[in-house]
């Protein structure tokens, strides 16, 4: 996936030489009817078309035994970036509800005393810079074989052809040499989800309320875009609600998941 990863982020040119054959030109491409590299790229196209995007997902939760008797909910809003009447903020909103719905929980109605106050905040981090190892595909440049043929080079005066041998030579092909690595530095942000219930009852002076359950969700990558993750990091959210991870827990969530779907539905 490394290999793959350098293919799709790296190395455009390759991947459109790659990802541009069909069945048809690969069967009738002189240079990659045969040998290693026709095996290589039938590999590789095979492996892009089957390799579904995913992204990794770190998760600590904790819960208390009493979690699952709290089945009604208020949200508030702990973003203090984001007014809680925004269009982005009624957004993350509700995909948290529809998590929320998915363990069973719903919104308390009007006039209602909810069982729990769930504090929603999320956003992105500060810029990390990190060191990664990148793998890429290395192809050499294979001279065509030498050959000879016999071609028509005039007439005698009866008219006859006149035939000379000559030497030529057939057309350069690439072959898969293998694979070189090397370092780079990228740019990341963390794209953070963080949910907390806590019991809404009337505390002490001066004492806060008791959580119930909270779940932190964070994700790291070069796209600063909180509203296209928000989906991933709530849909990873929905299995650790009312859980405890025992520890931080790292996932990888493909795109295409149903959890992700489910969330998206919502909207």
């Amino acid at each position: 996936m490394v290999a793959l990863k350098a293919l799709r982020g790296k190395l455009p040119p390759i991947e459109a030489m790659i990802t541009g054959l069909s069945r048809e030109s690969v069967a009738h491409a002189p240079s990659a009817a045969s040998g290693p590299f026709a095996t290589t790229v039938l590999l590789l196209v095979l492996l892009l078309s089957g390799c579904v995007s995913s992204s990794e997902v770190k998760i600590d939760s904790l819960s208390k035994p009493q979690a699952k008797n709290a089945i009604s909910y208020e949200i508030k809003n702990r973003n203090p970036l984001v007014a809680d009447d925004s269009l982005r903020y009624k957004e993350a909103a509700a995909m948290v509800k529809t998590a929320l719905s998915g363990k069973g929980m719903y919104e308390a109605p009007p006039n209602t005393k909810p069982d729990v106050v769930v504090d929603l905040d999320y956003g992105v981090g500060p810029p990390l810079t990190r060191r990664e190892t990148v793998s890429e595909p290395v192809y050499v440049t294979i001279p065509g074989q030498m050959r000879t043929e016999r071609v028509q080079v005039g007439t005698d005066s009866l008219g006859r052809p006149v035939y000379q041998t000559v030497t030529v030579q057939e057309p350069p092909r690439s072959e898969f040499a293998g694979f070189r690595e090397y370092v780079v530095t990228v740019v990341v942000y963390e794209k953070y989800l963080k949910l907390s219930a806590r019991e809404n009852k009337e505390q002490a002076e001066g004492r806060p309320s008791q959580e119930v359950w909270t779940v932190d969700v964070t994700s790291e990558g070069e796209s600063r875009d909180i509203r296209k993750n928000m989906p991933i990091l709530v849909a990873a959210s929905i299995d650790y609600i009312g859980r405890d991870s025992e520890g931080q827990k790292t996932i990888r969530i493909k795109d295409n998941s149903s959890d992700i779907a489910f969330i998206r539905k919502g909207l």
